[in-house]
């Protein structure tokens, strides 16, 4: 079930929140940002993880962090979007709905692989990533419609607002 929600995606008390990224995204905008500065280990892994792995457009990195008050909370990092220049200094570049429909497709496999009952996600790759989300929704639909879980779609930022995900 995909049901579209208004709030604060970090207050969500879904098992698996996914985001799009960028191969050596910097994480300094959007959701990316607010994930570094709530778990700065997400974005040190990543980059530790970026040494010992090319990580290409289409390419899914799942993460594991502690959440406040404790349990854990899983992140899985979408790479929707293309990069500008190469290493370090590359820039986030646009999204591509080609790209978009392998994580999608990746992230599906992973959630029946771990047994996921929840997911949240933004409306994928429609601010950095530049794409409508009226192109990008039928994605959604077709690879995480007929999982079986719960899929809340935060489409409006609300801080510090959770969401009603019933």
């Amino acid at each position: 079930m995909i049901r579209e929600v208004e709030g604060d995606i970090l207050l969500s008390k879904a098992e698996l929140i996914a985001h799009g990224i960028a191969p050596h995204d910097h994480f300094d905008s959007g959701l990316a940002l607010a994930l570094r500065e709530r778990w700065p280990s997400l974005v040190r892994d990543y980059r530790h993880a970026l040494r010992g792995k090319d990580i290409r457009p289409g390419d899914i990195w799942p993460w594991v962090g502690v959440r406040e008050g404790g349990g854990t909370l899983q992140i899985v990092n979408l790479v929707t979007q293309d990069t500008i220049g190469d290493g370090p200094t590359a820039k986030p570049g646009k999204a591509t709905l080609e790209n978009v429909s392998h994580c999608l497709r990746k992230l599906a496999k992973f959630i029946e692989d771990e047994g996921i009952k929840s997911l949240a996600l933004p409306r994928l790759a429609t601010g950095v990533g530049k794409l409508e989300w009226s192109d990008v929704q039928p994605l959604v639909e077709r690879h995480l419609g007929d999982l079986g879980i719960s899929v809340f779609v935060y489409t409006t930022y609300r801080a510090g607002k959770a969401a009603e995900e019933v």
